[in-house]
């Protein structure tokens, strides 16, 4: 509601950056399924922009524990930008190498730091429900589709790619296609028993089990029945290119090696501006999306501020340019996963950046035994409950102005990328709006039936769009009529408007129409033409 975005964002969107409060008990538990969550994408979403993985992984340590921090957001959790890939790519090589790149997401992250400071989060609150609906619903369909291969054993595509064609030339559809004719049966088994794990958990009422999250034991009998395989059923083998890929270097202080820092010199370069630019606008809608999104999916409808979200992340992407990490945004499928596991305090995040960079320090070896298949299982989970059935029949039985963005938004999403999609969506819904203004009568009759005097009651706004309603409305007087037009609740005419409504005196006078104009402004600066 309005009251509420307005006690979201009231206040300076800096307080309380500092001090993130205590964890709730479900925190921890939840901050574990956002980990096993994110550790893919990570990987995932580097490998799709053409980066190196360790700016993956840095990204999401970087989202996790510094935007955790300093976010004012409850749930929302960021993390690397898959709706920046294409960019990065593209930067990378025209920049000509990631280090080059580097520099352009600091510019970013300073942009998006002054534009909170600006507070220039207030546009979040200009995007229509339907069309967040519909970003939720298609994000979710998104994640089903693109880990159904997984689930399966087809693992061309990246993990974290969320882009309808994707970099090996099929598109979402066509890979799910050549999917079911290359089918790795371990992988089959582990990710059908993984589903099936993740609905029968809930049910579960007695026993330590209930302590476990569903994502952790998905993952334990992943492990366990990928060793059953290399051991006692080698014709269901899973081998590493259907596991998690995660470097392992021979020390743990080895990882330093693997981060690039940023080459400085590109900073002459103005594509280097061009792109932190970008990066810094992209990076900044995305985010506040996401808020909005994660805000209504937040079980305590609690209401971030959009300005000190904008700072959270400047600051983030200005550290990950400067220690090697790709651009970071808030991301809808981590927060869903996170809301879903009952987290309620930005604590979840900050937990789960802190399991990144410990389990790549001391136990990459491990996770590299985790099939891919698992995680898919959860990832679909995930995706369900962002576009379940029924949240299709209650944007339909809201009505056609409603449901009509919501479908346009999925659909653009899925075929484009989430910025065009919700971009599109909001023309759609823009458009609704227009047409009901339209249907809103521009004058309204206050005399009581059968009255000589026709009294006309102007709106609360007139604009240029009530242009052909005031002058058809004008049109239809009878002849020798009585006429009164009551413009003194009118809090703004514009100027068209009010140019018909003067300009009608000349045509009354030659019908013998009684005219008369109360509390309505004269034309300024302009004399009207004699007729």
């Amino acid at each position: 509601s309005p009251a509420k975005a307005a006690s979201g964002a009231a206040g300076r969107p800096w307080t309380g950056m500092l001090r993130p409060g205590k964890p709730h008990p479900n925190d921890r538990g939840a901050s574990l399924v956002v980990f096993l969550v994110a550790l893919p994408l990570c990987l995932g979403i580097a490998l799709a922009s053409g980066a190196p993985l360790s700016s993956g992984l840095v990204a999401g340590i970087v989202g996790g524990v510094v935007i955790g921090l300093l976010s004012g957001s409850n749930v929302m959790v960021s993390g690397p930008a898959a709706g920046l890939t294409a960019v990065v790519i593209s930067a990378i090589a025209e920049l000509g190498s990631f280090a080059a790149f580097l520099p352009a997401v600091v510019i970013g992250g300073v942009i998006q730091v002054v534009l909170g400071v600006a507070r220039a989060g207030i546009v979040a609150f200009f995007v229509p429900s339907a069309v967040i609906k519909g970003m939720l619903s298609a994000i979710g369909i998104i994640l089903v589709l693109k880990q159904v291969p997984h689930l399966v054993g087809y693992d061309t595509d990246a993990m974290g790619d969320e882009s309808f064609v994707q970099p090996d030339h099929d598109n979402t559809f066509a890979a799910l296609a050549h999917a079911l004719s290359h089918i790795q049966w371990g992988a089959l088994v582990v990710g059908a028993i993984s589903v099936g794990l993740l609905l029968l958990w809930p049910r579960i009422k007695a026993g330590p089990l209930r302590k476990v999250p569903a994502p952790l034991a998905v993952v334990l009998v992943g492990v366990a029945l990928s060793e059953i395989f290399n051991l006692a059923v080698p014709g269901l083998a899973i081998s590493a290119e259907h596991m998690v890929s995660l470097p392992t270097p021979p020390t743990p202080l080895g990882w330093l090696g693997e981060l690039q820092l940023p080459d400085w010199s590109g900073l002459s370069n103005p594509t280097t501006w061009t792109v932190g630019l970008t990066i810094g606008l992209v990076a900044s809608i995305e985010s506040l999306l996401s808020l909005e999104a994660s805000d209504r999916i937040d079980a305590q409808g609690r209401v971030s501020n959009p300005d000190r979200e904008l700072i959270a992340q400047g600051i983030g992407n200005t550290l990950a340019g400067l220690i090697g990490g790709l651009p970071v945004t808030g991301v809808i499928v981590r927060s869903s996963a996170n809301v879903d596991a009952g987290a309620r305090t930005r604590w979840s995040a900050v937990f789960h950046g802190i399991m990144l960079l410990a389990a790549i320090l001391a136990i990459p070896m491990l996770l590299n035994r985790i099939p891919l298949a698992a995680l898919a299982a959860i990832l679909l989970l995930v995706g369900y409950n962002l576009a379940k059935p029924q949240i299709v029949k209650a944007a339909w039985l809201v009505g056609t102005a409603y449901f009509t963005p919501f479908v346009v938004t999925v659909a653009a999403i899925l075929f484009t990328d989430l910025l065009r999609g919700v971009i599109i969506g909001t023309v759609v819904a823009v458009f609704f709006v227009l047409r009901e203004h339209m249907r809103a009568p521009a004058l309204v009759e206050t005399s009581p039936p059968g009255a000589v005097l026709k009294r006309f009651a102007l709106p609360d706004q007139l604009t240029f769009l009530h242009k052909a309603q005031v002058q058809h409305a004008l049109e239809r007087l009878l002849p020798g009529s009585r006429v009164e037009l009551d413009g003194r609740e009118c809090r703004y005419i514009d100027f068209d408007v009010l140019r018909i409504i003067h300009a009608y005196k000349a045509t009354a006078a030659a019908n013998r129409v009684d005219y008369r104009l109360v509390g309505i402004p004269e034309l300024p600066g302009e004399e009207l033409p004699e007729h």
